[in-house]
């Protein structure tokens, strides 16, 4: 009976000091605000509505998933991603050389500010890729493959950023 007692305070005491979420998130309590900004392209290959559906993921995800308010500018937590990169790669190749599967690479950097806890700033780069059958175009399972690709660079854009795993 005692130790379900002190298991039980235990994670009182986590809950109630503001900084752990069953979310996962570790965000401190005075930290009220985020602003995250239109994603930037910078991709030599043009995709003309991944920056749009990706800064829509991202806001969803901090939306859902944290306290925070989104702000437009001046947010004590600042979150700019731009695509650096989206390329279109041969992966199997047949007896006859030729591609048997394609592989869509998206890329991105972050700049995460803290403007509370600058020790919790992160500046880093990422990727996630969904391989297709090379024979169908890349027009006709573009929007999937980017569905899926954005879905992973979100969750790992979030956990680096606020859940910092």
């Amino acid at each position: 009976m005692k130790r379900i007692a002190i298991i039980l305070l235990g994670a009182l005491l986590v809950v109630s000091c503001g900084i752990y979420s069953f979310t996962g998130t570790s965000i401190q309590p005075d930290v009220k605000t985020i602003t995250i900004p239109f994603v930037e392209y910078r991709a030599l290959r043009v995709n003309p509505s991944l920056a749009g559906d990706l800064t829509d993921a991202l806001q969803e995800k901090f939306r859902k998933l944290t306290r925070l308010e989104q702000v437009d500018q001046d947010g004590d937590l600042e979150l700019v991603v731009e695509v650096t990169g989206y390329d279109v790669k041969a992966t199997a190749i047949t007896a006859d050389e030729m591609a048997a599967q394609n592989r869509l690479t998206v890329s991105v950097k972050i700049a995460f500010t803290n403007r509370k806890y600058p020790e919790d700033d992160v500046s880093q780069s990422f990727s996630a890729y969904e391989d297709y059958d090379s024979t169908q175009p890349l027009d006709a399972v573009e929007t999937g493959l980017c569905e899926t690709i954005i879905e992973k660079l979100v969750e790992d854009i979030f956990n680096a950023t606020v859940a910092q795993w």
